[in-house]
């Protein structure tokens, strides 16, 4: 632009004057730099500046050398501080159209934000001339009011759409407006395909200096869902204390400043006031004066913590009477969350609080029939609870007799061979392995008595379970026979328990044997070990870590009576001779012995589980098996046996005297302390744990240690009570009764052994004491 503006200039001058000198040199260069100045700024306004001293030089001959008189200095003078100030007023004017374009494109920006957000928000500016009944209608003002887009509109024309109901009101609005007043209306209109809308309409009046209305700028907008929300929160208000009144107890709303703003109508009657006097009831006027302190502390403490609370007092009714009352109240929260205040109930629970004086009087009346009732039932209980224990005692007597019968026919009638036959050897040989036969099986019952009722010695230590099953595998295949198919499903993994191995196993027999009785052939047995964690208590299992192994079978299962007597001892329902009943009770005690418990699970048709429980001891070590020593052999010696037993002591004499020893007798403790405190030579004392005369044989193992510690003690016992509990924490042997000939010498070998190193102490003239 600056380059055409002095081409354009010089072309001008040369045009019209040549290329003579003299005046106009420079003139036609200020249209030039006002141009360029209005386009690119005062910068560029100074290069046509320069241009035209350059030309106005040349034209003078001052590059050619020639002076320049004093005129035509001036002149050129002129041209710099003239055009100079027309730059800068150019420049000027420029800035100032600048300013007037920025201002106009912010002015139109915010025209159009206006429009765009009164676009979204529904809302449509409108104007009205007055004068000449013209309206202006935006697009948006069109939508609200259901008018067609485009199109020449007038009051006549907007007043069609208005509900006719409404067409009144807001002419009689517009009036008022143009008269002198505001404008705000709100109507329906007069039909959609929507339903029923409501639309606001705003504006305000435009006057001239007379006063009078010549324009109405305004705007409008739906308010629908609003009114119907209104609507709907005036029904839901309508229902609530249409409820509230219908409803027999007092109910209220207060503020958060404490103060009534609602009440229903039993409210009002009880109170006999007026509603605007009872929202403003003093309650402490109608308190009994007996109530008013408790009541007044506790609606203080509850109002306070903004919380739920209940009071309960005697209030004086319209008529007079003071009625109990019970009050709910609870906290009313704004839609932030805040406080607003409280809703509350109450009700009149005179009826009650008389009917519960009358129940006391009662109470206090039948409490010694009560205790005269119970004293009886306990009673009743006490007898019934004997009888049960007798018929119990009587059953598990009967069969121990019928089994011990059984046995001791054999023993009587091979004895009684043995007496009638002596010489002969082939009979005695059989009629002597008949009557030990017996003897063990009679030892077995014992056992299975002692294993139920819990009183029979463990020898517990750490087992893993899984083992000591999967090595017990072939003997269970063996019991269960090839008809039946037996499936072990061990997954109590490292899981381990104090238990008896041997007493297990034996248990776990017992369970296999019952279940292979009832499993026909072509039948499975199941044999599932899995660890079970009880986070509460389960029957009479305290909370912990169990093992669980069950054993179960596909048979025909029990009937619901069976499977209550399933652990009675001598119960069984296996043909004569094929059971003792036996088997379940063993399983029973030896389980509750070891800290567990028993559970069965049976289904007519399906087949029969039991499960035992064992509680799970940590520290594992791997199961031991003590290999069986021969029966040791050792010089003569004295032996001083105590047995209150005669029979049992001439029994047991005879037998250490087979095995090669001397023996001295003793029928209580006090007469074995004499004889040991006078003979030397007693060099083993073996005693019955249990003894006449107020000392057992623990109490004369004791003071035996005291008086000779180097002489071996040897327990023996068929007791289970506690004193045998006391045995086990004695440092000396315990052999268990009966016993054979080979157990005897074994037992008496330990003792000798055991005392070893105390005898060796003796010998080098220092005992322990």
């Amino acid at each position: 632009m600056t380059v055409a503006a002095i081409l354009a200039a010089m072309g001008l001058r040369i045009a019209l004057l040549g290329l003579t000198a003299g005046v106009g040199a420079t003139q036609t260069f200020f249209p030039a730099m006002i141009l360029v100045t209005l386009y690119a700024g005062w910068r560029w306004g100074l290069a046509p500046i320069a241009a035209g001293l350059v030309f106005a030089g040349w034209l003078l001959g001052a590059f050619r050398g020639e002076a320049m008189n004093r005129s035509q200095i001036a002149t050129l003078v002129l041209f710099v501080i003239s055009s100079l100030i027309t730059t800068a007023v150019a420049a000027g004017l420029r800035a100032s159209m600048l300013k007037l374009a920025e201002a106009r494109r912010r002015q139109s920006e915010a025209e159009s934000r206006l429009q765009v957000t009164q676009t979204s928000a529904g809302v449509g500016p409108w104007e009205w001339d007055i004068r000449n009944n013209i309206l202006d209608l935006s697009l948006t003002a069109r939508r609200n009011l259901g008018l067609p887009l485009e199109g020449p509109l007038d009051l006549d024309r907007l007043v069609e759409v208005i509900h006719p109901d409404d067409r009144a009101r807001v002419q009689a609005t517009l009036r008022d407006a143009v008269k002198g007043g505001h404008y705000e209306v709100e109507y329906r209109l007069a039909r959609h395909p929507d339903g029923e809308r409501w639309i606001h309409g705003r504006g305000e009046v435009i006057r001239d200096e007379a006063g009078r209305g010549v324009r109405m700028l305004g705007v409008n907008f739906e308010v629908t869902q609003r009114r119907r929300a209104e609507e709907s929160l005036r029904e839901s208000e309508a229902r609530f204390r249409a409820l509230a009144d219908s409803a027999p107890a007092l109910m209220w709303i207060s503020g958060d400043d404490g103060v009534r703003i609602f009440v229903n109508a039993a409210y009002v009657e009880f109170a006999g006031v007026t509603y605007e006097e009872a929202l403003v009831l003093d309650w402490r006027s109608r308190l009994h004066a007996d109530d008013l302190p408790a009541i007044l502390k506790a609606q203080i403490a509850g109002e306070a913590s903004r919380r739920p609370f209940s009071l309960q007092g005697r209030y004086r009714r319209a008529d007079g009477q003071m009625r109990w009352l019970k009050s709910f109240s609870q906290p009313r929260l704004g839609p932030g969350g805040e406080f607003i205040g409280f809703i509350g109930i109450a009700f009149d629970v005179t009826e009650a609080k008389e009917a519960e004086a009358k129940l006391t009087g009662l109470n206090e009346l039948l409490a010694d029939r009560v205790q005269e009732a119970l004293a009886e039932r306990d009673a009743a209980q006490a007898a019934l609870t004997q009888s049960q224990k007798l018929e119990a005692i009587g059953q598990l007597t009967g069969g121990v007799a019928h089994d011990f019968n059984n046995l001791l026919t054999v023993i009587i009638g091979a004895l009684d061979v043995l007496q009638r036959n002596p010489d002969d050897d082939k009979r005695r040989g059989r009629m002597l392995e008949a009557a030990q036969s017996a003897a063990r099986r009679g030892e077995k019952l014992t056992q299975h008595l002692l294993a139920f009722a819990r009183r029979q010695p463990l020898n517990p230590e750490i087992c893993r379970i899984d083992t000591m099953i999967a090595d017990s595998e072939s003997l269970l295949r063996r019991a269960v026979g090839e008809g039946v198919d037996l499936v072990l499903d061990l997954k109590a993994g490292g899981r381990t328990t104090l238990t008896d191995s041997g007493q297990f196993e034996a248990a776990l027999l017992n369970l296999v044997v019952n279940a292979r009785d009832a499993t026909p052939p072509g039948g499975r047995i199941t044999i599932a070990s899995q660890g079970v964690d009880l986070t509460e208590p389960e029957s009479e299992l305290p909370a912990g870590r169990y093992l669980r192994v069950a054993v179960r079978d596909t048979g025909a299962g029990m009937e619901a009576e069976t499977l209550e007597r399933a652990f009675e001892p001598f119960y069984t329902t296996k043909p004569v001779g094929k059971g003792t009943g036996l088997g379940l009770s063993q399983v029973y005690g030896f389980v509750r012995q070891s800290g567990g418990e028993v559970s069965i699970e049976s289904e007519l048709g399906v087949g029969t589980s039991v499960a035992m429980m064992l509680p799970v001891r940590e520290a594992f070590s791997p199961v031991e098996v003590r290999a069986v020593q021969p029966p040791a052999t050792r010089a003569t010696s004295h032996v001083l046996l105590v047995e209150d037993d005669a029979e049992v002591g001439d029994l047991i004499a005879a037998m250490i005297d087979e095995l090669g020893h001397m023996v001295s007798r003793a029928a209580t403790a006090d007469e074995a302390l004499a004889i040991a405190r006078t003979d030397p030579t007693v060099a083993l004392v073996i005693t019955d744990v249990i003894m006449p005369g107020g000392k057992s044989g623990v109490d004369l193992a004791v003071t035996l240690s005291h008086e000779r510690p180097e002489l071996p003690i040897l327990l023996s016992s068929g007791y289970t009570g506690q004193e045998l509990v006391r045995a086990h924490e004695t440092p000396w042997p315990l052999l268990r009764k009966p016993y054979a000939l080979d157990a005897l010498a074994q037992a008496m070998a330990d003792a000798w052994d055991r005392h070893a190193p105390a005898k060796s102490v003796r010998k080098g003239g220092k005992a322990k004491g």
